[in-house]
């Protein structure tokens, strides 16, 4: 393909790091508690971030279509978690809520990312961000959740 088809996307002018999707996740997890307890159209929000340079060294692609996916997708994303939680998304902690619609947009969405990597980034947000036991409901409800929205790879790597 020619690479100048894409030198008008901001999101791929900057070469991807290693560090590029867990700052795209952290800065998504910021975004996202930011939207509950202050809510803006989902376009102003991320032009917030970028505004803010929030976004150096994070995937932008990455955050900017989990962000979206999540504001404007979260009663199915919610509908997705509430079998595998003990209470219901709308009682669970801003920060908790966050984390699991995100790893549950990447489980459904973005199976280039592999469950256990899923898991384990929404485990070390909660962990980061979360109430002392967060990590530990994030981890049982991603678990639950991974084995029936990515079935085939869950019975396939145990």
């Amino acid at each position: 393909t020619d690479s100048s088809d894409h030198a008008d996307s901001a999101e791929e002018a900057k070469p991807p790091t290693a560090r590029a999707r867990p700052r795209a996740r952290h800065c998504a997890i910021q975004a996202l508690y930011q939207a509950q307890v202050n809510p803006l159209p989902p376009v102003e929000l991320v032009a917030q971030f970028r505004a803010d340079n929030e976004l150096e060294e994070a995937d932008e692609a990455f955050f900017t279509d989990g962000v979206l996916a999540v504001l404007r997708r979260a009663p199915e994303f919610d509908a997705d978690i509430a079998p595998f939680a003990d209470r219901p998304p709308e009682e669970m902690d801003p920060v908790e809520r966050a984390v699991l619609r995100f790893a549950v947009w990447e489980l459904k969405e973005r199976v280039d990312v592999p469950f256990r990597v899923v898991i384990d980034q929404a485990v070390t947000l909660a962990r980061r961000f979360g109430a002392s036991e967060s990590h530990r409901f994030v981890n049982g409800v991603l678990d639950r959740a991974a084995r029936r929205l990515r079935a085939a790879e869950t019975v396939a790597r145990g």
